[in-house]
């Protein structure tokens, strides 16, 4: 089967809330008010990398952006049921990552692609590495032998993801993230101009100063706050692992075709 074509934005936004990648998601309202207390309470697990300091102790203000960023209920007493992520908060997004895989193209630049959600998002970054490559980009080879929580690092279809007894792992971790970055200077690799990632692997790369493109949930605050404060570039709101991983494939096409690359 070939991959879609490029979506408009309208179609696209249908595709978002049909397929519950936005609107109505999945994530209940309590999950997320709950990672948002454990982030304001210093749980670093939810920090994903990203040193928040003493900046984000409220709740409601970690709220707040959730609200403005992602589209989630901006309702301090919706304490249960549903919550959503606004499409037109995911497509501008988009649109932003759109302009910076643009440059990276034109500027031919040196790549680091990294997914902690091997099972629904591998494709998506598999297929902006393509592009990238394609365009004169240099993406970042990841040296094997590296170890981080009681696993190891490896690298398909130009995408780091976290490997555990011959499986691929969803985590959140930013420690496969951080070996990577302290390896490469350490065998005289240049750290990567741009770094494509999800979860704790953008929220690492995004501390260590790199210019970086993330994606998360609606109950994963710590990317979002990161941009809020300028330390993330883009981050991308969407539900991270719908029923079919193949519903990724329009906003994938949109976004590649929005960045004037080709898959």
């Amino acid at each position: 089967m070939s991959a879609p074509s490029a979506p408009s934005r309208a179609e696209l936004l249908d595709h978002l809330v049909r397929t519950r990648i936005a609107g109505d998601v999945a994530t209940p309202r309590e999950n997320n008010l709950d990672h948002y207390r454990r982030l304001a309470n210093g749980d670093r697990y939810h920090w994903f990398g990203v040193d928040l300091g003493d900046r984000w102790t409220d709740e409601q203000d970690v709220l707040a952006v959730m609200a403005e960023r992602a589209g989630v209920d901006d309702d301090p007493e919706h304490r249960a049921g549903q919550d959503t992520i606004d499409p037109e908060l995911t497509v501008a997004a988009l649109d932003r990552a759109a302009l910076r895989l643009a440059k990276a193209a034109a500027d031919r630049e040196r790549v680091l692609l990294a997914t902690g959600h091997p099972g629904s998002l591998l494709d998506l970054h598999g297929s902006v590495a393509r592009a990238l490559r394609a365009a004169g980009c240099d993406i970042v080879r990841v040296p094997l032998g590296l170890y981080a929580d009681d696993g190891v690092v490896v690298q398909l279809s130009d995408v780091a993801m976290y490997e555990r007894g011959a499986s691929l792992w969803h985590t959140h971790s930013p420690a496969p993230m951080r070996e990577i970055l302290d390896l490469l200077p350490r065998i005289g690799e240049p750290l990567p101009d741009l770094v494509f990632a999800d979860h704790g692997w953008a929220g690492c790369a995004a501390q260590a100063g790199l210019d970086t493109i993330g994606f998360a949930d609606s109950n994963d605050p710590a990317l979002f706050l990161a941009e809020a404060e300028g330390t993330l570039s883009v981050a991308v709101p969407l539900d991270d692992h719908v029923a079919n991983p193949r519903y990724y494939e329009p906003l994938t096409a949109y976004l590649l075709s929005a960045a004037g690359l080709c898959d």
